[in-house]
């Protein structure tokens, strides 16, 4: 008879620690994955899928992924998502089989209804990969199915994302065409685009993304039976629909309930409240660069494609109005008196007092400038700086807004009123030019003991500067829109001075199509 020596404890008890680690992490992977294979052979009937594995399918969604990695607009983010969930094949357990991805092609096939193509969001790829699961035999091996499934599940999120991020916030973010934009503008972000990852209802949510903005639904309206409009070919009038469809999508728009707009294409200035304009005004800005509109939308040379800006253009900026300054100062900016202070002072030595013009070196008054020989000086030389004092005839008339922007430009009134008449308003050195700055200051203060200080100094004889400030800011926005529908439903067009519109439509035409870059 063979005896056996007792087991030692400390072994014994290492055993059982160790069996229930194994009883505790063993069923759950068993769970994990015969949850996945449970669903995909109910769905599809076929046997393979009852040996599908999350691990196994990894590796083929890794492969699937580096082949399609190139053509993908987000891949970093699309593959962090799938290696933080263990590579769950949300799309086809969650939207497949229920029709959820056929609604999604739907959408993405009247992408044209938003000046878009179906091919941006590669919509005949998504249906191709669709196809798959549904064709018959169906497939036979594993490495097939986790092949398709992989397929699909890269596909279908990069589709989506892209529409997702077209619908609510633009195909072109402004900032990376635009030199001189500076209107704050928001950018799909990761939570924004984890959403797709997490639909509930696939027809609730894309019915959620689509712009509501009844300017947005008027234009697309317009853009299913293009108008007619004087001088204008059906062709340019599609291309302005949708270049300010695309403009109208951007996260830029004032969310406040009242706001200063300034639509550089139309020359208008409006205060807007609760919706509705309750001012309305012509300005004067900046001259452009395609001021004799030489160049359209439907014709237009290489070099509009991208934006080279006027040094005189207005910029598109939002800030916030933080009060008035009444007789203001006009610190004659360098460029300004580079090239027309000195050429005119040269001409006549009496003009810069004519003008009211002071010039200072070294921040000190100049007595005798009058005997200063200015053909001496050019913009490398030129060691003065010149100011315009307060009055009726300074630059910036007897009031301008005041509100932080890096392109040091204002609203301002002027000694110049002729030019509000004319079609034409592009005229200034880059400041909005008020053809009404009394009535904009009431707008602003109200009928109060501030806007009465406004309106007394604005009359007096012998002025001094005095700076008024906004019991709270009132935001502006400087933009540019071309087409819009006015309060009637009448499709209202303005030509493109700054040739704004063709540096858009040309980026846009580079992602309508993208077989043909």
């Amino acid at each position: 008879m063979i005896e056996f020596a007792p087991a030692k404890k400390p072994a014994v008890k290492f055993l059982l620690i160790l069996l229930s680690a194994f009883v505790l992490i063993f069923p759950g992977c068993i769970k994990k994955r015969s949850a996945m294979a449970t669903l995909l052979f109910k769905q599809t009937h076929n046997k393979i899928f009852k040996d599908a594995s999350p691990d196994s399918f990894k590796v083929v969604f890794e492969q699937v992924f580096n082949q399609k990695k190139a053509t993908l607009s987000h891949a970093a983010f699309i593959m962090d998502f799938y290696q933080k969930n263990h590579f769950d094949p949300v799309f086809v357990l969650n939207h497949l089989y229920n029709g959820d991805l056929d609604k999604l092609t739907n959408y993405l096939d009247h992408a044209d209804d938003h000046g878009l193509t179906p091919e941006m969001f590669q919509s005949e790829q998504l249906k191709a990969t669709i196809a798959k699961f549904n064709a018959k035999p169906g497939v036979k091996t594993l490495d097939e199915a986790y092949h398709n499934m992989a397929e699909l599940e890269i596909t279908a999120a990069n589709s989506l994302i892209n529409y997702s991020n077209a619908l609510q916030f633009g195909v072109i973010n402004p900032r990376n065409i635009y030199q001189r934009y500076f209107l704050s503008t928001r950018q799909p972000d990761s939570l924004s685009m984890l959403n797709v990852f997490h639909i509930a209802d696939m027809q609730a949510y894309l019915n959620s993304i689509q712009p509501k903005d009844p300017q947005y639904l008027a234009l697309q309206k317009a853009l299913k039976s293009i108008p007619t409009a004087r001088k204008m070919s059906a062709e340019e009038i599609k291309r302005l629909i949708i270049v300010n469809l695309e403009r109208l999508r951007w996260k830029n728009k004032p969310i406040e309930d009242k706001y200063v707009m300034v639509n550089v294409p139309d020359f208008t200035l409006d205060v807007v409240d609760s919706g509705k304009s309750v001012l309305h005004m012509n300005v004067c800005v900046g001259q452009g660069r395609n001021m004799d509109y030489a160049n359209t939308l439907d014709a237009y040379d290489d070099t509009c494609k991208e934006d080279k800006p006027g040094e005189h253009e207005t910029p598109l900026l939002n800030s916030q109005i933080y009060g008035v300054e009444v007789n203001p100062v006009w610190n004659i900016p360098k460029s300004i008196a580079n090239k027309e202070i000195i050429v005119q002072a040269a001409k006549d030595k009496f003009y810069l007092d004519n003008n009211n013009i002071d010039v200072y070196k070294d921040d000190k008054l100049v007595d005798d400038p009058e005997d200063i020989d200015w053909t001496k000086f050019n913009k490398d030389n030129l060691p003065y700086d010149f100011k315009q004092r307060p009055g009726s005839d300074n630059s910036l008339g007897l009031i301008k807004f005041m509100f932080e922007n890096k392109s040091n430009v204002y609203l301002h009134d002027t000694p110049v009123k002729s030019a509000f008449t004319w079609r034409m308003r592009a005229v200034s050195h880059g400041c909005v030019r008020l053809a009404d700055p009394k009535g904009l200051a009431l707008s602003l203060f109200g009928k109060s003991e501030r806007f009465q200080t406004i309106s007394d100094d604005m009359g007096k004889d012998d002025p001094d500067p005095t700076m008024v400030y906004l019991p709270k800011k009132v935001p502006v926005y400087i933009t540019y829109i071309t087409c819009w529908a006015d309060e009637k439903g009448t499709l209202q067009f303005r030509k493109d001075v700054y040739g704004l519109d063709i540096v858009l439509w040309d980026h846009l035409t580079r992602l309508l199509h993208p077989q043909n870059n």
